[in-house]
């Protein structure tokens, strides 16, 4: 596996762990210093033995950061060729994605040689350990594998995915070997504040719901359909009771089709009335609206990314990047590319302003009321 290739100054992926463990270290240090000057704001502790002063944390150094999200992942056909050489899998995209403070995908395939492929599925997608080291090279940090092809290679499938992605610097969340790890967000630090990011999926075929979610001791799929979007729900209310911003990744949408699904703008509202700051999502392979929907940032679908099947419209794709601060999205930046040889090219110039308009166009033509800025 290829070294992690360096990120933009100042990010920083953090465990729980590592913070109290910083924590306790820093407050060792303070004690043997000479405390500073009592700010407003500030707390006293321990006046008795030594004075010993913390700042609060609404008053913590703190910047915006960025995010940059692109759509479906595979690496079936024409793509396999490419993890040959992981390090430029995903040129010329790459440098767009490295740019970004984090960077999340969907990764639309298991991660595994092995498993048995689900029967009367007319696709299944699965790709070698090597796919990680190409999203890692790329600048990818956290993929989602909620969607209709995690579990294309059955459970033995999926467990070697968890497996191949906790050996990997690309975290992947979406799923887990039991209901509680798959609902957990990453939990990243950058700039002085918290994201915490989930996959969930709303597409699931009928007959292989009950296999393919997450249950009490049962690995499989986060998922927002029926009863387990309570779960979701209350799964991104606690994290945004500990994080400054919570990200959600959806699998959701109508394939071929660029508006959303009646329910769509309900279950983005649900959401964000949850604490999430922004929702996006993908599964339609072609692109779908996005923009701002209240206060937070709502994208209905990214599109095809890395996939083998391109043309017309499902060739067409982009990378979002958002500025997040303090549980709010700042800008919005849509970056318009086209799918060449399996991978995203971007659009430049009169093009690229062209397939921009389009693409926000889609508001209008979808009947949603996205907005450039928050309400």
């Amino acid at each position: 596996m290829n070294p992690e290739p360096s990120r933009p100054y100042g990010r920083q992926v953090i465990t729980t762990g590592a913070v109290a463990l910083a924590l306790t270290l820093t407050a060792a240090c303070s004690s043997a210093e000479e405390p500073p000057h009592l700010d407003e704001g500030a707390v006293s502790l321990g006046e008795e033995e030594g004075t010993v002063q913390a700042q609060s944390s609404s008053e913590a150094a703190s910047d915006p950061f960025t995010i940059a999200f692109g759509g479906d992942v595979m690496f079936e056909g024409m793509l396999r060729p490419r993890l040959a050489d992981p390090a430029t899998a995903l040129d010329p995209i790459s440098e767009r994605l490295s740019a970004a403070d984090l960077a999340m995908v969907n990764l639309e395939t298991a991660v595994t040689e092995g498993g048995t492929p689900v029967p009367g599925k007319d696709y299944v997608f699965r790709a070698p350990p090597s796919a990680l080291e190409a999203l890692d090279a790329a600048g990818v940090d956290v993929a989602t594998v909620a969607n209709n092809h995690g579990m294309d290679f059955g459970e033995d499938g999926l467990l070697d995915t968890l497996d191949n992605g906790d050996a990997s610097p690309v975290t992947l969340v979406g799923a887990g070997r039991d209901i509680d790890e798959a609902y957990a967000p990453h939990v990243a630090e950058v700039n002085g504040q918290t994201v915490a990011l989930f996959g969930a999926t709303d597409v699931m075929d009928d007959h292989l719901i009950p296999a393919w979610t997450a249950g009490e001791g049962k690995p499989g799929l986060a998922s927002t359909k029926f009863e387990m979007k309570d779960r979701m729900l209350a799964a991104v209310t606690d994290a945004a009771a500990e994080h400054d911003n919570v990200v959600v990744f959806l699998h959701w949408g109508l394939e071929g089709a660029h508006c959303p699904l009646p329910h769509a703008p309900a279950l983005a509202d649900e959401l964000i009335a949850a604490g999430a700051t922004t929702v996006v999502g993908g599964h339609a392979h072609v692109l779908s609206p996005g923009g701002f929907q209240g206060e937070a940032y709502v994208h209905y679908g990214l599109s095809n990314f890395v996939f083998y099947n391109f043309d017309g419209p499902t060739a067409e794709t982009g990378v979002l990047t958002l500025t997040f601060d303090q549980g709010s999205v700042l800008e919005a930046d849509w970056a318009p590319a086209r799918i060449q040889d399996g991978v995203p090219v971007p659009y430049e110039g009169l093009e690229a302003e062209r397939a921009h308009q389009t693409w926000v166009d889609m508001r209008t033509e979808c009947g949603l009321p996205l907005t450039d800025s928050p309400a």
